[in-house]
């Protein structure tokens, strides 16, 4: 069913308290943010009516790319995505044009660069609202071990927000009386 779609894929990083084990401190540690992160892997329907998949917790400076590679073999082999230029090198995703060295885009690359950045900003948005939650905003003080159980949990308060997620009748009789 989801083969008939173009899904957008997107990650972000967040910060998390440094751990004690020297070996462990240096897997999470990501150049990027300067700190010790956590990286979640986003993927969610055209219109951001629904999240399709999430992967949480895994170690910050693992590259958008490779962790997309990892978790492919969950989908269609037919399945397509779209994404930004970390995932410039993949098959299955369509990615803006990239400048070329020392030269620049034409007008009418710029142009569908700008008509690609309009479908894919729905992820942007789908993040802010995961983003809406202190705990996943801010620093990580949680036990780490339960990282992805959180962020699961409010993916899924997320879909019940946008009505992506539809409770049985029985318990929706029982939560409104």
């Amino acid at each position: 069913m989801l083969t008939e779609y173009e899904l957008i894929v997107d990650s972000y990083e967040q910060v998390r308290e440094r751990p004690g084990d020297n070996n462990e401190q240096k897997k999470y540690f990501s150049g990027k943010k300067s700190n010790h992160t956590f990286k979640t892997q986003m993927i969610i329907l055209p219109d951001a009516s629904d999240i399709v998949d999430v992967v949480a917790g895994e170690p910050g400076p693992k590259s958008d790319i490779t962790l997309f590679r990892e978790y492919r073999s969950e989908f269609d082999v037919k399945q397509r995505f779209k994404g930004d230029k970390a995932y410039i090198g993949e098959d299955l995703i369509t990615t803006p044009i990239k400048k070329p060295r020392n030269r620049e885009l034409t007008t009418e690359q710029k142009e569908q660069n700008k008509i690609f950045s309009s479908k894919r900003i729905f992820v942007e948005h789908r993040i802010r609202s995961v983003k809406i939650f202190r705990v996943v905003q801010e620093r990580f003080r949680l036990n780490p071990h339960k990282y992805e159980q959180v962020i699961l949990t409010i993916c899924g308060l997320v879909r019940l927000r946008i009505r992506a997620l539809i409770l049985p009748l029985e318990i929706s009789a029982i939560s409104s009386g």
